[in-house]
């Protein structure tokens, strides 16, 4: 596949303009070992030695990619100039863009323009680096070594990438590529293109913002049919446009569940720093997707064992007990001195002793067991810590060759990890390399990166029809909704709510007593009636429904009057609002009075499954009260899937709706039924 980055990526010629900056990246390329042609652009002075011209119109014809290190204004000319010339891309070194202001993003506008299609890199990024040619368009020192094949990093900050590059975990990368402001190339274009480099083993992306979520999904998509291991990690946390106060989920959800819920849609890894990023991407390289999530610990303390198995808590890992026959295979190889549990303690009884550990293992492994037996385990983690740098780390090594050849006999995945990162030195990574076995910092990396191995082996087939659905703005501005207006809309597509209306405060009593007793009165036009004394619930005798209304009648002497729903067993929150640029999303959570103290939530992008709806509310910690706590009856989860459901396909038929909230969604043994619900859409423009 041809991308109109191929010359950038791999490039045969390279220009540098400018100073200082331009010198740096020759530096660079040539520590790299990069052999092709390269020549300078100063109108001042020579650079580095390379032949140097006054303009970048004197270039020879067909240079592969250029650095442009000169300040924003002169970048705009330089730019057009080397587009002119028929350069492949250019990397725009300088800030003072987009990132500043308005003033900003009309230079960059004016940068874009000049590079006339020409792909760009920046503004206000270092650049790219090629392990595989030795090219560094790039202003500073970097750690990677050549490769020809390896991971791809992909980072919208230029110091996140450098300090990526200077990982010592013996992980191969062959591309790292800055973005930047993402005036021309994007996260989107890059991942695409790095996903049908064949060289390519893995991706890690460091996303700020998106700026095309459909490429991005269909990119996702092709890396997952490609069998290719994708991990993100989301940088910084901004306001979502169009965002509300009025809501709860507002407050509750932001742009990083929604980006989470992305990441989730289309099958990447997240994580959450950048340790886990590299230690995640080198587990998943080496081993792949893993077929359960049985595991077994093995570490010389029972103190590693027991924080193995703390820090295991809620990663959805088994620890399966060994067998009886199997447990004195273990216990023989310890001459039945060390109790045998998973996570295994096998004390210091055997340290330094090769041949002894080999037993041990390949009997805590199933290696030495019946040949018909099934694999006890999916995955394999050795806690070993290696002394420091000039001490004796000669008893240390038989452990390891010794895990590797159990794991490599039984054909279990091997995971090495240390209880402190600096205890895992280099060559202990490289020597866990050549046995076959994965390395990662310490013990919460390690696992991390064995939950995501076991994710990807449970994912579903890429449904090319569920992409997210895109992000709804507000330009024209947006007005909330009244409940009862509200409710009518939810009403019309097959939602239950309470029967009810507004009425003069005067009517309220007359209103019960046709609706039927008990009811809720509440004030029109507050967003949350519970905090503000807004809502009287079960109210069941005329002269209090009265009073109530007297009470809470505003300035328009209305109140709204409904049924009260009887039953509940629970109450949810169920939100879907626009955020952009990912998508609509959907939120579903512990509702009513309880919303803010429980945050109990768990976000989808619409559209959204009845089989991920399910998932979703199953995730919830109040998911046993829908389920029948301690034998008590059920809630109606289906009517909850199915309420759901049609608010999905009330905001995909009615784009001017940007937010919809229902809390509490009142679910019974019967059914679910919105309470209560704000809404809010799009403000037409006025006319005239």
């Amino acid at each position: 596949m041809t991308s109109r980055l191929d010359r950038l990526l791999r490039p045969r010629s390279l220009a540098f303009v400018g100073g200082t900056a331009a010198e740096l990246a020759i530096d660079a390329c040539r520590s790299f070992g990069f052999s092709g042609d390269m020549w300078a652009v100063n109108p001042g002075r020579e650079l580095r030695g390379l032949p140097t011209f006054a303009s970048a119109t004197q270039l020879p014809a067909g240079v592969d990619a250029a650095f442009v290190g000169v300040d924003r204004h002169a970048s705009v000319e330089v730019v057009g100039r080397l587009a002119a010339a028929g350069v492949g891309a250019a990397v725009c070194h300088a800030s003072g863009f987009a990132e500043t202001g308005e003033a900003g993003a009309a230079l960059q506008d004016e940068l874009v323009t000049a590079a006339a299609g020409m792909p760009l890199l920046g503004p206000n990024c270092y650049g790219a680096l090629s392990a595989p040619t030795g090219a560094a368009l790039w202003p500073d020192v970097h750690g990677l070594t050549r490769c020809d094949r390896g991971v791809a990093l992909l980072s919208q900050s230029g110091n996140i990438a450098v300090s990526l590059t200077m990982q010592r975990r013996g992980l191969d990368i062959a591309w790292v590529v800055t973005l930047g402001n993402q005036a021309d190339v994007g996260i989107s274009e890059a991942f695409e293109t790095m996903v049908a480099e064949e060289a390519v083993t893995g991706i890690g992306l460091c996303i700020e913002a998106l700026d095309d979520v459909g490429r991005f999904a269909s990119a996702a998509a092709a890396a997952r049919h490609r069998g290719l291991p994708v991990v993100g990690l989301k940088l910084g946390a901004s306001e979502v446009a169009g965002a509300i106060a009025v809501t709860h989920t507002a407050s509750l959800v932001g742009e990083d569940a929604a980006y989470g819920a992305l990441f989730d849609r289309l099958g990447i890894r997240r994580v959450h720093s950048l340790p886990e990023l590299l230690d995640t991407l080198a587990v998943l390289c080496s081993l792949g997707p893993l077929a359960g999530s049985r595991l077994v610990s093995l570490s010389c303390s029972g103190g590693e064992a027991a924080l193995v198995a703390d820090r295991s808590r809620g990663l959805g890992f088994s620890f399966p007990p060994f067998a009886a026959d199997h447990a004195g295979r273990v216990a023989s190889a310890l001459d039945g001195r060390v109790a045998v549990t998973n996570p295994l303690d096998y004390h210091t009884l055997i340290w330094g002793d090769e041949a002894r550990l080999a037993r041990c293992f390949r009997a805590a492994l199933g290696a030495d067991g019946p040949q018909s037996a099934p694999a006890p385990f999916d995955a394999a983690l050795l806690v070993i810590d290696f002394p420091a740098e000039g001490l004796d780390r000669s008893r240390w090594w038989p452990t390891l060759k010794a895990f590797g050849e159990a794991c490599a006999a039984s054909s279990t995945p091997g995971v090495v990890a240390a209880s402190l990162a600096e205890n895992l030195p280099g060559e202990a990574r490289a020597r866990a390399a050549e046995l076959g076995l994965a390395a990662c910092g310490d013990i919460d990396t390690a696992l991390s990166a064995l939950e995501a191995a076991v994710a990807w082996g449970r994912q579903p087939p890429v449904q090319d029809a569920s992409w997210p659905a895109p992000a709804r703005g507000s330009d024209f501005g947006s007005r909330v909704v009244p409940e009862h207006e509200a409710k009518g809309r939810l009403g019309a597509v097959g939602i239950a709510v309470p029967a009810g209306l507004p009425v003069p405060a005067e009517e309220a009593a007359a209103t019960a007593d046709r609706l039927g007793y008990p009811v809720v009165v509440k004030a029109i036009g507050l967003a949350h009636k519970t905090e503000t004394g807004g809502v009287v619930v079960g109210v069941e005798d005329p002269d209090e429904v009265a009073a109530a209304a007297r009470r809470l009648a505003g300035d328009g002497r209305t109140v709204m009057v409904e049924s009260c729903v009887t039953g509940a067993v629970a109450e949810l929150l169920v939100s879907v609002r626009s955020a952009p640029p990912v998508g609509m999303l959907l939120t579903l959570g512990t509702g009513g009075t309880l919303v803010e103290v429980l945050d109990d939530t768990a976000s989808l992008l619409l559209p959204a499954s009845a089989d991920e709806v399910r998932g979703a509310l199953r995730s919830l910690r109040i998911w046993p009260m829908l389920a029948g706590y301690r034998g008590s009856p059920a809630a109606a989860v289906k009517a909850v899937v199915e309420a759901i459901d049609a608010l999905g396909a009330l905001v995909r038929d009615d784009r001017s709706i940007i937010e919809v909230e229902i809390n509490p969604l009142i679910v019974t043994r019967e059914t679910a039924v919105a309470a209560d619900a704000l809404m809010l859409v799009v403000e037409p423009p006025a006319h005239g």
